[in-house]
């Protein structure tokens, strides 16, 4: 690695001007931070093939303990000893997670579906919760409306799935799928809706959900998370409305509220 980098070095300094006359310190400064740069990548280059590396060792060390977890898991389950179950399915979530073995997807549903049959809603994640979210009438609200159309480009894996508009208030259900394992999710204090007739408005309430600075967690990929954001109410004559998070990708146009 050594003698490319020397090379690369000569290289560089050969491509530049050597006449006195058209030298200058930009020219200069330029080939400093080539190499620097070129030296930079090199390196960086060669630890991410380290890490690769070790990971590949790693993941072969670690498989027989990957399939002891689920074959322990699965009798477990078999024996209706759901905490031992969990424990056991949550052990081979860790190291799937890191190691990619296999779907991680079904293993997280059977996470979920575990914390049920073990009775622990109460002191399990807030995903357990996902139907407290959804009211069981909507009549109060003078509309309603589900799936709504809007426009985001940059907030992947977040939906708005509800609308619903009174002259109390306006609440916006979401859920947002996690990506990885322990993905945290709050809300700022400062986010507000503002509909196209006017009337901006900031956050009353949240439910399922935390504010900023504390934290909700996902524990593990691809479980989804529920939650409702409760703004006072808009203008009567709003059609649509622009939900936002200040300083960050939570930036929800033109949600059609009619």
């Amino acid at each position: 690695m050594r003698k490319i980098f020397l090379l690369a070095v000569v290289g560089l300094l050969i491509s530049n001007p050597s006449n006195a006359q058209t030298w200058n310190k930009w020219d200069t400064r330029s080939t400093i931070d080539g190499v620097l740069n070129l030296g930079k990548a090199v390196l960086e280059s060669a630890e991410r093939k380290k890490e690769m590396e070790i990971l590949a060792r790693q993941k072969v060390e670690f498989e027989q303990s990957f399939q002891d977890a689920m074959t322990e898991a699965k009798d477990f389950e078999q024996e209706q000893n759901w905490d031992e179950a969990l424990a056991k399915y949550e052990e081979a979530a860790k190291l799937n997670c890191k190691y990619s073995y296999t779907d991680q997807r079904a293993i997280s549903n059977k996470i979920t579906s575990l914390y049920v049959k073990a009775g622990r809603e109460d002191d399990g994640p807030s995903i357990l919760h996902n139907a407290e979210v959804t009211l069981p009438d909507y009549s109060a609200y003078r509309y309603m409306r589900e799936n709504p159309v809007f426009v985001n480009k940059k907030a992947n894996g977040v939906k708005i799935l509800r609308v619903a508009c009174s002259d109390k208030e306006t609440r916006v259900e979401m859920e947002i799928e996690a990506y990885s394992a322990n993905v945290s999710v709050y809300i700022k204090g400062t986010t507000y809706i503002k509909g196209n007739k006017g009337g901006k408005q900031g956050l009353a309430s949240v439910q399922n959900v935390t504010m900023s600075p504390a934290k909700t967690f996902i524990p593990w990929p691809y479980q989804k998370l529920r939650f409702a954001l409760i703004f006072p109410p808009l203008p009567e004559e709003a059609k649509e409305f622009d939900l936002i998070e200040p300083s960050s990708t939570w930036q929800f146009k033109d949600i059609k509220c009619k």
